[in-house]
């Protein structure tokens, strides 16, 4: 049995501005960094064996402190950074749903105005764990990604029962998966943030 637990990074100030960040490398917000260490602070006792990240900065980031109390580095993958939006990356979800009738439909969707398919984000990000299955087999990963992926590989999982427009993973929130070679892959749970009590998470 391998373990994965998938984190969303941190908040930045395009989260808290509902702006859509796609492969936009922005950066952690001060509230960002705060989650992010609460999160480290709250995961230091669990037997992490080894810690991969999205290779966007708000996601190294937010690795990185988690990797810190484990006296482990962060390895980046680049199959594991958030959906292309294409040209709504930057665009307030306001600004999308003004501008575009389909707006909605492709939000789940994709394979418009360049934002990725979500069944080739899905397969991107399903293999790239796949393959980390591979190469820590019995062991516990953490991996540090984005809403977008997160749910993407849920929908997969659970066929359908969560999923982008159904389900939203918070930042720094925990996605627990289980994969075993027989049984294939079970979510233990998913967009848990114990360490964010205090914020009314």
């Amino acid at each position: 049995m391998t373990t994965i637990d998938l984190i969303r990074h941190g908040e930045t100030v395009w989260n808290r501005e509902k702006r859509l960040q796609g492969h936009s490398d922005v950066f952690l917000s001060e509230r960002g960094k705060e989650q992010a260490e609460k999160l480290a602070e709250y995961m230091k006792d669990i037997s992490i064996s080894v810690v991969y990240s999205s290779d966007l900065r708000r996601a190294l980031d937010t690795a990185k402190a988690i990797a810190e109390v484990h006296a482990l580095s962060v390895i980046p993958s680049k199959e594991l950074r958030e959906r292309n939006m294409g040209v709504w990356a930057g665009k307030t979800l306001d600004d999308i749903q003004k501008s575009y009738l389909d707006w909605e439909q492709v939000r789940i969707s994709g394979g418009a105005y360049g934002i990725e398919e979500t069944k080739k984000l899905s397969r991107r990000v399903l293999n790239e764990l796949k393959r980390l299955v591979e190469l820590h087999k019995g062991e516990h990963i953490c991996v540090v990604s984005h809403g977008g992926c997160i749910n993407s590989v849920l929908s997969e999982i659970t066929q359908g029962k969560y999923g982008i427009g159904k389900s939203i993973i918070e930042n720094t929130s925990i996605t627990r998966l289980r994969f075993h070679e027989t049984d294939g892959w079970k979510v233990e749970f998913a967009n848990l943030t114990p360490h964010l009590k205090e914020e009314g998470k």
